[in-house]
């Protein structure tokens, strides 16, 4: 399974980005008797909210290899705020039948054509009773073979764009590759996340409570974690999330905090993945009383600690605060969020509940710049939505928790790219290849 692909056509926002597929295999399982196989790749979609995979395309048919590298790709919008799986059949059926290697690049908007005109001199003969037959090849051609390689030699744009002169007389070598000047190859730099919880005062036992401990469904403090972080845990690189609590009694002593470790460990607040936010959250449920007052700017200064000691661009963290939507501090909390607009970092804010969110909303800043004592933040590193918003009217939660995450997620790319660009931060190069090991994997990832 992978997390690149379809999407929601009646929900669907603009497309950030086009990605391209390029789907290779290794050591396949041969299922021809006297000869080898002849592999294709069907690529199947599935759609936000319902568990029905629909084939998108497939490629061509390779006659007779075991390594097949499919030249045709599959081109799909991709969506930063979404969940999108994809699946990868190469009718092979059984678990060990080799390995298949998908790349996603993603396409550029560039909309300029290039003319180019390309003659050959001296070059070496390759054919007993004749002269060579030469031609060049372009890595995104659409046809598929094998042939003789005369040589080879690498330009960009730049040097093309210059016409014919003594730029663009090139010594041939094994085989000719055009790269354009104006591509770009880039890594995910590695984001953080802090998971942050309101705690809303009333018995979690009772069902009047935000915090009701349902033992058939999840409420919506868990539906809103788990909407965002399982879509946002797929950026982290470790997949261990520190997880705060704030508004709340604590053992032994009875002590109020705004800032604590949900697995009851300050010195290490991690938990493994989603699902261990998960249950710390409700383990605390069991071991602290919900109290007021609500104070945003502890967990806010917290995070943003950690991320001013990380300003090379290698990390970029995220703050989730779930939350009923009363605040007691609110000077303070604008003081925070107007410092940490400098910081490489975003803050989201999910409210739960039938409050009214207008504190929220002034701190969303969407309308109005947020500010304090007359200092305005840098640039808008807040998103807020009320889950309300998303239930969807038949009941269904995985609906509901998609919408959630696909809006509320929607801002962080935009908000990740300005501290990047207006620092100067360029992408770190890209890493090695891929290069699959000898024994034999599944055909699904």
């Amino acid at each position: 399974m992978a997390t690149i692909g379809d999407f929601d056509p009646l929900n669907a926002t603009i497309p950030a980005t086009k990605v391209e597929i390029t789907v290779s295999c290794r050591n396949l399982l041969d299922r021809d008797t006297f000869s080898k196989s002849d592999p294709i790749c069907v690529l199947y979609t599935q759609g936000i909210g319902n568990k029905e995979w629909r084939e998108f395309g497939r490629t061509e048919v390779i006659d007779n290899t075991l390594n097949p590298d499919f030249v045709r790709k599959f081109i799909l919008d991709y969506f930063f705020e979404e969940r999108q799986n994809l699946k990868f059949d190469l009718g092979i059926p059984g678990k060990k039948c080799g390995t298949i290697v998908v790349k996603a690049e993603e396409l550029s908007n560039c909309r300029e054509s290039v003319m180019m005109q390309f003659c050959g001199n001296k070059l070496d003969k390759k054919d007993f009773f004749g002269k060579s037959d030469p031609f060049l090849v372009f890595y995104r051609s659409n046809e598929d073979g094998t042939h003789d390689f005369i040589g080879e030699f690498s330009t960009s744009y730049r040097e093309l764009s210059r016409g014919q002169s003594q730029f663009n007389v090139y010594e041939v070598i094994l085989f000719y590759s055009f790269v354009s000047q104006s591509s770009l190859t880039c890594t995910f730099f590695r984001k953080s996340y802090t998971f942050s919880f309101k705690w809303f005062p009333g018995n979690p036992a009772q069902p009047t409570s935000l915090h009701y401990m349902n033992p058939y469904q999840l409420n919506t403090y868990a539906m809103a974690l788990k909407a965002v972080g399982d879509i946002i845990q797929d950026y982290d690189s470790d997949k261990m999330f520190p997880a705060l609590g704030f508004g709340a009694k604590l053992p032994p002593d009875g002590r109020i905090s705004h800032e604590f470790a949900l697995n009851g460990n300050p010195q290490n607040p991690y938990c493994n993945g989603i699902d261990g936010v998960m249950e710390a959250y409700y383990q605390s449920l069991k071991s602290v009383q919900l109290y007021g007052p609500t104070n945003f700017s502890p967990v806010i200064n917290h995070v943003a600690r950690y991320a001013a000691s990380v300003k090379d661009g290698s990390q970029y963290f995220i703050l989730l605060i779930i939350t009923d939507g009363v605040i007691s501090d609110m000077a303070q909390t604008k003081e925070s969020i107007v410092n940490a607009a400098s910081l490489p970092m975003s803050i989201i804010i999910v409210g739960v509940g039938p409050a009214e969110f207008d504190a929220m909303i002034e701190l969303d800043g969407d309308e109005v710049r947020i500010s304090s004592r007359g200092r305005y933040a840098e640039r808008d590193i807040v998103q807020f939505v009320p889950f309300r918003d998303y239930i969807d009217r038949t009941g269904n939660h995985i609906l509901s928790m998609a919408r959630l995450a696909k809006d509320v997620l929607a801002e962080i790319p935009d908000q990740f790219l300005s501290y990047m660009r207006t620092r100067g931060i360029k992408p770190s190069p890209a890493p090695p290849p891929y290069t699959p090991p000898g024994h034999p994997l599944q055909t699904q990832i």
